[in-house]
């Protein structure tokens, strides 16, 4: 079968398409036939050895996709040969073919097609767990979300808005910020043009309950300093490359807490909330209370630049590739 290959570490540029054997079916596991991989920034990481988790040398990249089952192992009844699926993995996601462990399947309702279903796992999985479970969000509450056209980032301001908060969403470029606003975000600022407090003021002098940050960088302080009492900064990722120390002091002048968010670790722990997490997320698709943008459709051949485009911040949403 066909797979993206790690030889050795590095930038995208490096790595290569090639034949590798195909994958077995172990006790518990299904086999997706993918049609669809989701790009997500910590692929990059993953590849460049600058992430959490290093696997060994050579490997396949990818953490999510979406495809046809086309064997199940044995002890597996939750998922059927032909169903249409996605799912999370930490690795091997770039290929035809990819073996996962059922627990990190999910079918998918036949409302939602193979390719926008490549970007839900790991994207909503992770926003929706964020303000579900770690900020217990409640309906009539602000949430300000930085990188809100990014994966995450989308994805937290269109669940936050279906969750009832009033959602303020800071991004770069009048695109970026037309995309929030198109997806759910009550208003939106340049939050790199200048004083980051100053304009948040402007549109919300009491500060907010939630902020969701997968930026890190200079932001963070900024951003913990506009909570209002009793808030919750959630701490997702740091696509801005530097992570920040936070003077302990801010929060026990706010009353506030710094909340991290570890999807992946949590999944692990509790997959029946995560199952059920992704149910009532189908819901409020099925109720029209939100939308998934469509992602932009790479051919397998161009990971690199499909890669370079999520290095580059200048993707509004999520990129797949197409492998089928």
């Amino acid at each position: 079968m066909r797979a993206i290959v790690c030889r050795e570490l590095g930038p995208p540029e490096i790595h290569v398409i090639d034949e590798i054997p195909d994958p077995e079916v172990a006790p518990g596991d299904v086999l997706i036939d993918v049609h669809y991989a989701g790009v997500n920034f910590p692929d990059l990481l993953i590849m460049a050895g600058q992430y959490q988790v290093r696997p060994d040398l050579p490997f396949t990249p990818g953490a999510e996709g979406a495809g046809i089952v086309s064997a199940v192992g044995r002890d597996v009844q939750s998922i059927q040969v032909g169903s249409r699926v996605m799912f999370a993995s930490v690795v091997g996601a770039f290929s035809d073919t990819v073996a996962v462990p059922a627990a990190q399947v999910t079918v998918l309702p036949d409302g939602i097609d193979l390719a926008t279903g490549s970007v839900v796992a790991l994207a909503y999985g992770t926003s929706y767990h964020a303000l579900k479970q770690r900020a217990r969000l409640r309906s009539g509450e602000s949430m300000l979300v930085l990188g809100a056209a990014g994966g995450v980032g989308i994805a937290a301001v269109g669940l936050g808005a279906a969750m009832g908060a009033t959602v303020i969403a800071a991004a770069s470029t009048p695109a970026k910020r037309q995309f929030a606003l198109a997806n759910g975000a009550n208003t939106a600022f340049d939050y790199t043009d200048g004083d980051l407090r100053a304009q948040l003021k402007s549109v919300a002098p009491k500060g907010v309950d939630v902020v969701y940050d997968p930026v890190g960088g200079g932001y963070s302080e900024a951003a913990f300093r506009s909570l209002a009492w009793d808030g919750r900064h959630l701490v997702v990722g740091f696509t801005a490359g530097d992570i920040p120390a936070l003077p302990l002091n801010l929060p026990l002048l706010k009353g506030a807490s710094l909340v991290g968010v570890f999807w992946g670790a949590w999944v692990a722990r509790f997959p029946d909330e995560s199952q059920r997490n992704y149910r009532e997320m189908f819901d409020m698709i099925s109720r029209g209370e939100l939308t998934i943008p469509a992602p932009k459709v790479y051919p397998a051949e161009a990971f690199a630049a499909a890669l370079g485009e999520i290095g580059g911040r200048r993707v509004l949403g999520k990129v797949t590739l197409q492998f089928r």
